[in-house]
């Protein structure tokens, strides 16, 4: 089928498709090297968005080769992209009207009879990668014969098994084939799997992706010069042959790696490893042909769809938060006050001071507190500078930003401070009123407590309306969330000037009613409860903490807690249970192990295999009561979609969409299953909530 006719076939399902566009232009290369095909892509029609391929920019390619077919004496073709953008893969804004699989096998064949023109050409074909490549975008270069990268290229990337797919137009049998198995399946899956971990321009180099690097400044001339240079013979591009002999050991690693980590949950990984095995001995058009059969079968799958909502959820939701007051009533921040030196506190000093590059003042009850906050702030910037990522000049720069005292005086002219001292609310309010006392009227006071009420803590204070919730996850540098809690009494500016500070900060900022634990807190203590009770019932360590592995969560409940601590855990559950007692389970265990000065459940091997610490075990008094996995699972699902049914009653968030896109970015829930509330809907979890039936928290209820 011609690439028009596909078009003509599939324009109801892509109709939101912005073609991009290829336009061809000859140019004469430098060095008398000859003349040159140069395609860009660019989709014109819309400059804010990426250039990706539909049905109609594969056929807008396929009539640019089509022409270059018609050109006589060419030495080289060469792609390029748009300013800062090569290309970023599939168009995938009609994939919910996919609706048949041999509609998805027109759309993966088509792709790889357009692409693979380039690896067929009578000369070289060179991708000279300006900027973003991404998914297919990465994978057009890769059926290229050289490639040059942009030192200033941001978003390098097969995200695709992040998505629930596979790099289904060659990737998966041209990388191996380039780079050797190793090193491809690092691309394809472990970064992939890591939060769609970006590669960075000279990791194309060193992964020998990319053949040559210039600056983005004269990108598009040094990479014509280089290809002119590679034409006449005076630059030679080794290619090592990938090493067979290990091929089959280093996919078997990685197969054991992946079933460890998610227990088969997700389809797409393992696919991916057998298209990896298979690249060893099938020729190009045979693997391409296993890209079409496997695509084409992920693309009828749940985990695409599901992926694509937790996508535009964190791409699209958390850009533009809800509920959130007019940005004109935000408040400049010139300077920022951090009450604490502990590490929290130190890691706040450091994300304030790196974003928004104003002052930032550490306090502490001692000197030796607060000098240990500011050798930890000193000490990244270093290291940051060290690897590269900012200049020694920066570096300085920055530190000289940070400084510490033992004295509140030195927040007088601070516009906002954030307090990030031990989760008591007497110390806190104490901590606020010492505060309040030095700053101005209209600076903001900002609590990065994670349970506990924000309204309490204002309600002695002479400007209650100017307190927030500015919850971080640890580690702060990492965790993309920031859960803002508006109090009974926080006005408008307070909470304008907040969502301005937290865009500032470039984290993902949802509105959070202020009630115990907020969201994501809210909902672990509930999960981590219903496993920790059905151990204190009589279930086996084991069996309990393997009940959530077919959701393919990155820590086990156990792990978890270990990382939380059982110190910080209990405390959260207590105030939990004194919120909502008839809820949340207060184990008597985990109170014996916090007295006992246990900081986890489990003791790990010289493997790295994690076993029951013996004195654990020893503290646990256990009833008689055995579930199984599942039975466990099940009972930690209702009580999840309990709880989401009941903060949404409650008005903590604005809708479901804020309770996934939470737990998406504030507890590393995978994207394949598409957030807690469609995940729950989608396996038909149900509970009784105040005499109704609800299968889909937040969507329907049926009369029990």
């Amino acid at each position: 089928m011609s690439a028009a006719n596909v078009r003509a076939e599939m324009t109801s399902a892509f109709a939101s498709e912005v073609v991009t566009h290829a336009k061809m232009r000859l140019v004469d290369l430098p060095l008398g090297a000859g003349k040159l095909a140069l395609i860009t892509l660019d989709n014109d029609q819309d400059h804010t968005r990426p250039s990706t391929f539909g049905p109609g920019g594969l056929a807008s390619l396929d009539a640019a080769l089509d022409l270059i077919g018609q050109q006589q004496g060419l030495v080289g073709v060469a792609v390029t992209g748009k300013p800062f953008i090569f290309a970023v893969g599939a168009d995938l804004s009609g994939v919910d009207l996919i609706d048949s699989l041999a509609t998805a096998r027109t759309i993966t064949e088509l792709g790889h009879r357009v692409f693979s023109r380039l690896g067929e050409l009578p000369v070289p074909a060179f991708a000279f990668i300006n900027g973003a490549a991404m998914g297919g975008g990465l994978e057009l270069a890769l059926h290229c014969t050289y490639r040059t990268i942009s030192t200033g290229a941001t978003g390098l990337a097969l995200p695709e098994v992040f998505l629930g797919l596979i790099p289904g137009w060659g990737g998966t049998w041209l990388l191996p084939n380039l780079i050797g198995p190793a090193n491809a399946l690092q691309v394809i899956i472990t970064n992939s799997m890591a939060q769609n971990k970006q590669l960075r321009p000279k990791d194309l180099i060193k992964l020998g992706i990319a053949d040559a690097a210039f600056e983005p400044a004269d990108f598009l001339e040094q990479s014509m010069l280089w290809a002119a240079r590679v034409l006449c013979g005076d630059i030679l591009v080794p290619r090592p042959k990938p090493d067979r002999q290990s091929w089959d050991g280093v996919v078997d690693a990685a197969r054991a790696a992946v079933a460890a980590k998610l227990h088969g949950a997700t389809p797409a990984p393992g696919v991916a490893l057998d298209l990896v095995a298979g690249a060893k001995t099938r020729t190009r058009d045979e693997g391409f042909a296993a890209e079409d059969d496997a695509l084409s079968e992920l693309m009828m799958g749940d985990d695409l769809r599901a992926s694509l909502y937790s996508f535009n959820l964190v791409n699209k939701r958390a850009r533009k938060p809800v509920g959130v007051p007019d940005k004109a009533l935000a408040r400049p921040v010139t300077k920022v006050g951090v009450v604490g030196a502990g590490l929290m506190a130190s890691q706040l000093a450091l994300l304030f001071v790196r974003r928004l590059e104003v002052p930032v003042v550490l306090t502490d009850l001692d000197e030796a507190r607060v000098a240990k906050g500011l050798a930890y702030v000193h000490g990244e910037f270093d290291a940051m500078s060290a690897k590269g990522r900012i200049t020694s000049d920066k570096a300085g720069r920055l530190k000289a930003l940070v400084t510490g005292s033992t004295s509140k005086a030195g927040f007088a002219d601070a516009d906002f401070v954030i307090e990030a001292v031990f989760e008591k609310l007497d110390i806190k309010q104490q901590v606020f009123a010492e505060v309040e006392a030095v700053v101005s009227d209209t600076c903001i006071l900002a609590t990065n407590t994670s349970s506990l009420s924000v309204t309490a803590m204002a309600q002695h204070l002479r400007h209650p309306e100017r307190v927030v919730g500015f919850h971080f996850f640890n580690p702060v540098a990492v965790m993309p969330l920031l859960e803002i809690a508006r109090g009974s009494l926080t006005d408008d500016a307070t909470l304008a000037t907040a969502f301005a500070v937290g865009k500032n900060l470039k984290k993902s900022c949802v509105l959070v009613k202020d009630s115990p634990a907020f969201v994501v807190n809210r909902l672990l203590t509930r999960f981590l409860g219903e496993v920790t009770r059905a151990v204190d019932e009589g279930t086996d360590f084991a069996v309990a903490d393997s009940a959530l592995e077919p959701l393919g969560l990155p820590l086990s409940p156990f792990v978890l807690l270990q990382l939380v601590g059982p110190a910080v855990a209990f405390h959260v559950s207590e105030t939990m249970h004194a919120a909502f007692p008839e809820r949340f389970y207060v184990s008597a265990n985990m109170r014996r192990l916090v007295e006992a000065g246990k900081t986890g459940i489990y003791v790990w091997d010289a493997t790295g295999k994690p076993t029951v610490d013996p004195e654990v075990a020893a503290l646990y008094q256990q009833g008689s009561v055995q579930l199984t996995a599942e039975q466990v699972r099940l009972r930690a699902l209702a009580a999840l979609a309990e709880e989401v049914q009941l903060m949404l009653t409650e008005g903590v968030v604005a809708a479901a969409e804020d309770v996934d896109l939470c737990m998406l970015v504030g507890a590393g829930w995978p994207f394949w299953l598409g957030g807690l509330t469609p995940y729950l809907d989608r396996t038909g979890t149900s509970v009784q909530v105040n005499g109704a039936r609800f299968l889909a928290p937040g969507v329907a209820s049926v009369p029990s």
